[in-house]
């Protein structure tokens, strides 16, 4: 689900850290210690090169991924798909996935969605799947009453772009309103399909799954082509494979840039070190503290709240995320700077990675 998010203002040094520790400590709370073991999640490392992975091996790793990055790209989706599928089949076993991202347009007029949206086609062991997102202009949260008097206009404005992309994908799917709450369903048996946020007055993306790993590959072109042609950014994410395997799927074609995302076993001393092993442009984030609301102010709404650590070539940055905000909107800034001790600015985090 989408959270908000708040980031300060100014840029700290790692030394910097333990001071907010200690101030969270203080109200009562548990934060990380420099020495507690933690997960560091690595995002958009840009590499040369798949073996470069090895600058972490000191360090335990799991979900490792590269990513081909394609930026302003406007070929064939058809043919790009087609050949990771094609590898993907070669190479497949247990435990490895790969997937091909790209934007879609809807071309009517929309009063609380982005026209803009992204989908993916995957392949995993024993199956395939179309997986497509949504986008609302702004994101208000279950919890959040402020956006109650366009409930309804929403819920059917997602019925209405769920029932777009269905019909460009060809898919035995039926998308309803029950109890002001979006519901899709399938007559297809051997079909596996999800909904996920649904009542989230932010994105809300369905998955469907299926046995042939050829079902998706046409209707796939078909939803790309919305688009119009436009330069976009399309990105292929590669799971499970041996370095071998990911230099021959650098043959799918030229002008991608490779950058990995993973998550490493650590403590929060380590973050200086992991940050100098992905420079220039990599970027870490892991949680420093959590909590819900009441645990400090009783006559608050009650909200869960992330503290975590922002690591970036420039230094760190401080962030904070809630599943909803528990005070109006002009009073979060000054109660995060509060509970923080320095300035925040709200900053959501881009709805399509």
């Amino acid at each position: 689900m989408r959270e908000r998010r708040w980031e300060s203002e100014a840029t700290f040094q790692f030394d910097d850290l333990p001071a907010l520790g200690e101030r969270l400590a203080r109200l009562g709370l548990k934060p990380a210690t420099p020495e507690k073991e933690v997960i560091i999640y690595v995002e958009e490392w840009t590499v040369s090169a798949p073996g470069e992975i090895a600058r972490l091996s000191e360090w335990p790793k799991e979900d490792v991924t590269l990513v081909h990055v394609r930026e302003g790209w406007k070929g064939d989706f058809f043919l790009l798909a087609g050949g990771y599928h094609t590898l993907f089949q070669r190479y497949k076993r247990s435990g490895t996935y790969c997937s091909v991202s790209h934007p879609w347009k809807v071309r009517e007029r929309l009063t609380t969605h982005d026209p803009n949206g992204m989908f993916w086609i995957g392949f995993r062991d024993h199956h395939s799947f179309i997986r497509v997102r949504l986008q609302t202009t702004e994101v208000i949260t279950p919890g959040e009453t402020r956006a109650d008097n366009r409930r309804d206009l929403w819920i059917e404005e997602r019925r209405r772009l769920v029932l777009s992309a269905i019909s460009l994908l060809d898919l035995p799917v039926e998308p309803t309103v029950e109890n002001g709450t979006l519901v899709l369903r399938t007559s297809e048996e051997t079909a596996a399909l999800f909904c996920s946020w649904p009542d989230a007055f932010g994105p809300c993306q369905f998955e469907y799954n299926f046995p042939n790993a050829f079902e998706f590959l046409v209707p796939a072109g078909r939803l790309a082509a919305t688009l119009g042609g436009i330069p976009s950014t399309v990105r292929a994410y590669l799971t499970g494979f041996p370095e071998s395997a990911l230099r021959e799927f650098e043959t799918t074609g030229p002008g991608a840039r490779y950058a990995y995302r993973c998550s490493i076993h650590g403590q929060l001393w380590d973050l200086p070190e992991l940050l100098s092993a992905i420079r220039p442009d990599g970027r870490l984030y892991t949680t420093l503290c959590e909590f819900q609301t009441r645990e400090l102010y009783p006559n608050m709404k009650n909200a869960w709240v992330i503290i975590g650590v922002v690591g970036l070539s420039s230094g760190y940055r401080i962030e904070a995320r809630l599943n909803h905000a528990p005070l109006p909107e002009n009073e979060m800034d000054d109660w995060l700077e509060t509970l923080l001790g320095f300035p925040v600015a709200y900053a959501p985090l881009p709805p399509f990675p």
